[in-house]
């Protein structure tokens, strides 16, 4: 199949400058997404959708495609990174090229390999679903957790579903994880949302979930990628 991977790279981070290419254990952050999407060959083209010229050159560089810039439109802070894909499947077509599927693959997300790409795919195959998005089993149900009063008294915040109940015996909970966005580009055109029918969970274990937001974050998964060496 004629599969595209998008790795969206805006050039504002807030909250960590630069974030997406960051030096991670001596790699810009961008490059773990790229060489996992090129490592697990699920691609006819893997590129990066980003505002900056300084980030193409640096995706260029560990081999993924940067034909066009990010409008400025799709590069607000408004934009969500649906309208950049939607924008990307467009300027291909503009170029003669089409895809069957998509997957977006957050720069965030260094943790995730092509191994978890490819059962991604094969989850998408086995379901034959519209859409695959990755999840992974929550710290903490949140059946352990409420809302505080100003005042913050602790009266009605033991919930009545978990009063008694063991952490252990409690159910199971999931939560979107941000490493894995698959999608039919038919299905994606048409609804412009990929959590419909035919969408399908493909469950993630959390160290490889975790998902850079700030320097907590980064020093974490620097560690766990120094234990690895």
């Amino acid at each position: 199949m004629n599969n595209i991977a998008i790795i969206p790279a805006r050039s504002g981070s807030k909250g960590l400058p630069n974030k997406n290419i960051k030096a991670l254990n001596g790699k810009p952050l961008i490059a773990y997404s790229i060489e996992a999407a090129l490592e697990s060959g699920m691609f006819s083209t893997v590129m990066v959708s980003t505002d900056s010229e300084e980030y193409a050159a640096i995706a260029r560089s560990f081999g993924a495609e940067v034909p066009f810039l990010r409008s400025e439109k799709t590069s607000s802070d408004t934009a969500s990174s649906w309208d950049a894909v939607a924008e990307v499947l467009d300027n291909y077509k503009k170029l003669g090229k089409t895809f069957d599927t998509l997957m977006l693959l957050q720069p965030t997300s260094p943790l995730r390999t092509s191994k978890h790409i490819i059962e991604a795919y094969k989850e998408m195959e086995n379901k034959n679903a519209s859409s695959i998005i990755s999840l992974c089993e929550m710290d903490h149900s949140p059946l352990q957790s409420n809302v505080l009063p100003d005042d913050l008294s602790l009266s009605g915040f033991i919930r009545p579903q978990s009063q008694g109940k063991r952490r252990q015996d409690m159910e199971t909970y999931y939560r979107f994880n941000g490493a894995i966005y698959l999608s039919d580009v038919k299905y994606f055109e048409e609804n412009h949302n990929i959590y419909r029918q035919g969408s399908y969970a493909y469950i993630m274990d959390r160290r490889s979930s975790i998902d850079i937001d700030d320097e907590y974050d980064f020093a974490m998964v620097e560690a766990l990628l120094s234990l690895n060496k």
